[in-house]
C-alpha cells in the first residue's frame, strides 16, 4: 500500500483560514492556507481555502487567528523522574545524580506507569505528537517498568520510541549509580532484545518504535556499550546515549578510558546515522566534525543544561555542520515544567547567551528544531515533522488570537519568542488528541492524583531505606 492508498473513501478533517508553517525544506509559510487531513495522512497543504468538493468531510474547522505547524518531536526524556521533581534544586549533573539515584532505585511498575502519564499529558496538553523516553533504572522485582511506559503512550495515543536503557557499572566498579541500581550486562542485553522482539514496529506509520540505550559513559562498562551497538544494528533499531553533557563527564572518561567522549564512542561503534546522543554541551570542532560526518544525532536539552549547570550546547555550530540536531525535555527533576513547546523559546535565548550572540538562532531554526529537527533525529524524518502531502497527520493549531500573542503580527514569532500558546486542536496519526488545550484521551485531574500518591509513597519507601 501506498502513502496515498489510505486517503481514498476516509473521513476528511479540513482546517482553513489559518496562517501555516509547514517546515518542509523550503520552509514554505501561507499567512492564509489550508490543510486536509484524510485518515491518518495529510491530503493537501496550501494557501487560500480548501479545494471545493471534498468527499467524506467530516469536520471543517476555522483556523481564523490560529498557526498550524508539525507535531512537537521530543528527542529526550526519562519519565520517572515526574515523581521527584523539585529536589536536589543546586546541584551539578554527578552531585545530582548520587543525590536522586537511591530514590530511584526504589520505583516499581505502578510509579512508572504514573509518572509516564503525568510526563506525557504535560507534553501532549502543550504540542506534542511524538515522545521518547530513555528508562534506564530497572531494580529487581520492580515489574515490567517498560511495559508500563507503552501501556500509558497507547492510552493517551501519541506516537512513541521507547529507548530500553541499562546500566551494568556500579560504584563498587568505579560508576556513578549505587549497585543495586544496576543490572548485569547480560541481563540488560537480553532484556533489550526482548523489548525489540516484543514491541518494535517498524512499518511507515508505526505508533512504537524501541530503541538500544545504554544510559552514559559513566553507569555502563565498555562490554555493554559495545554489545548493545551490535545488537541494534543486527536488529535493525537506533541507539541512543547521553554524551558530553558536562565536563565531569569528558574527566571521568580521559581517566577510565584515556579519551574524551566522541572517541570513545566512536572506538564502541557508538557514531552513525543509527544514533543519536543527549545533550552534547562540551563538543570541540573535532567532535563536531565527527559527528557531521557520520551522520550523528543530538538531542538539545536547553532547560535541563541550565538547570544543572552543564553549559551553553554548541548548536549553531552543529546545525551549520549538519549534524540533525531536536529538542528534548529532558526528565523532569531536571525540567520541572515537563514541556517541550517552552524549550523552543530557550533554545532561542540561551543559544544567544553563546558565541553567535543574536545570530545564533532564529525562530523559524528553533521552531524546525522541535518538529523536523526532532524527527530526523528519531530516523522519522521521511515520515513526521512538517506537513506535507503523504506525510502522516500529526499538527497542531496554536491559538496566537488572545491577548499573550495580539501584537505580535509574525505567528511563528508569536509561537516561539511569545507566551505558551494555547492549543485548540492537536492531531496524532488523524486522531484528536487535544481539544481546547485539554486532553481527550485522558483525565488530566485523575493523572495529577495518581502521579502525587505514586510520589509521596516512593519518597516514603526511600526514606524508609
Amino acid at each position: 500500500m501506498n502513502r496515498t492508498d489510505r486517503t481514498d473513501c476516509v473521513d476528511r478533517i479540513v482546517i482553513e483560514d489559518c496562517a501555516i508553517a509547514t517546515v518542509d525544506a523550503q520552509d514554505t509559510e501561507h499567512a492564509s492556507g489550508h490543510v486536509v487531513v484524510a485518515g491518518n495522512r495529510i491530503e493537501s497543504v496550501g494557501p487560500g481555502p480548501a479545494p471545493r468538493g471534498l468527499d467524506g468531510v467530516a469536520r471543517r474547522i476555522d483556523g481564523t487567528g490560529h498557526l498550524v505547524t508539525p507535531g512537537l518531536v521530543n528527542t529526550h526524556h526519562h519519565f520517572y523522574q515526574w515523581l521527584t521533581r523539585g529536589l536536589a534544586q543546586d546541584h551539578n549533573l554527578f552531585d545530582w545524580l548520587v543525590e536522586l539515584y537511591p530514590t530511584w532505585a526504589r520505583i516499581d511498575e505502578p510509579m512508572v506507569y504514573a509518572a509516564a502519564r503525568g510526563s506525557l499529558a504535560m507534553m501532549v496538553r502543550g504540542g506534542v505528537t511524538t515522545a521518547m523516553d530513555h528508562h534506564y533504572v530497572f531494580p529487581r522485582g520492580a515489574g515490567d517498568l517498560l511495559g508500563a511506559e507503552i501501556r500509558a503512550a497507547r492510552e493517551l495515543g501519541v506516537r512513541f520510541t521507547a529507548a530500553r536503557g541499562s546500566m551494568d557499572l556500579g560504584s563498587s566498579d568505579g560508576g556513578l549509580p549505587p549497585d543495586f541500581a544496576v543490572e548485569t550486562t547480560e541481563d540488560a542485553l537480553s532484556a533489550t532484545e526482548e523489548a525489540i522482539d516484543t514491541h518494535h514496529d517498524g512499518s511507515f506509520d508505526a505508533m512504537l518504535r524501541i530503541a538500544v540505550a545504554p544510559c552514559s559513559p559513566f553507569s555502563v562498562t565498555t562490554d555493554l556499550m559495545r554489545e548493545s551497538s551490535e545488537l541494534a544494528r543486527r536488529k535493525g533499531v537506533r541507539l541512543h546515549t547521553h554524551g558530553s553533557e558536562t565536563v565531569e563527564e569528558e574527566k571521568f572518561c580521559h581517566e577510565r578510558f584515556g579519551m574524551g567522549p566522541t572517541d570513545y564512542f566512536a572506538d564502541t561503534g557508538w557514531l552513525g546515522e543509527d544514533v543519536w546522543m543527549a545533550h552534547c554541551v562540551h563538543m570541540n570542532d573535532a567532535d563536531i566534525a565527527a559527528f557531521a560526518r557520520t551522520g550523528t544525532g543530538v538531542a538539545h536539552c536547553p532547560s535541563s543544561n541550565a538547570r544543572l549547570a552543564a553549559g551553553i550546547a554548541r548548536v549553531p555550530d552543529l546545525l551549520a555542520a549538519g549534524v540533525p540536531v531536536g529538542l528534548g525535555v529532558d526528565g523532569t527533576a531536571s525540567n520541572e515544567s515537563g514541556e517541550l513547546h517552552t524549550e523552543l523559546r530557550n533554545a532561542l535565548l540561551i543559544n544567544r547567551l553563546g558565541d553567535h550572540r543574536e545570530k545564533a538562532l532564529t525562530a523559524r531554526q528553533a521552531l524546525r528544531l522541535g518538529t523536523h529537527g526532532g524527527a530526523r533525529v528519531l530516523g522519522r524524518g521521511d515520515e513526521i515533522g512538517s506537513l506535507e502531502p503523504g506525510k502522516l497527520a500529526d499538527l497542531v493549531l496554536w491559538k496566537l488570537d488572545g491577548i499573550g500573542h495580539s501584537t505580535i503580527a509574525d505567528p511563528v514569532a508569536a509561537l516561539v519568542l511569545g507566551p505558551a500558546a494555547p492549543v485548540t486542536l492537536s492531531l496524532v496519526n488523524g486522531e484528536p488528541v487535544v481539544e481546547a488545550g485539554r486532553l481527550l484521551t485522558a483525565d488530566e485531574d485523575a493523572i495529577a492524583r495518581d502521579a502525587r500518591d505514586e510520589a509521596r509513597r516512593l519518597a516514603r519507601i526511600a526514606a524508609e531505606g
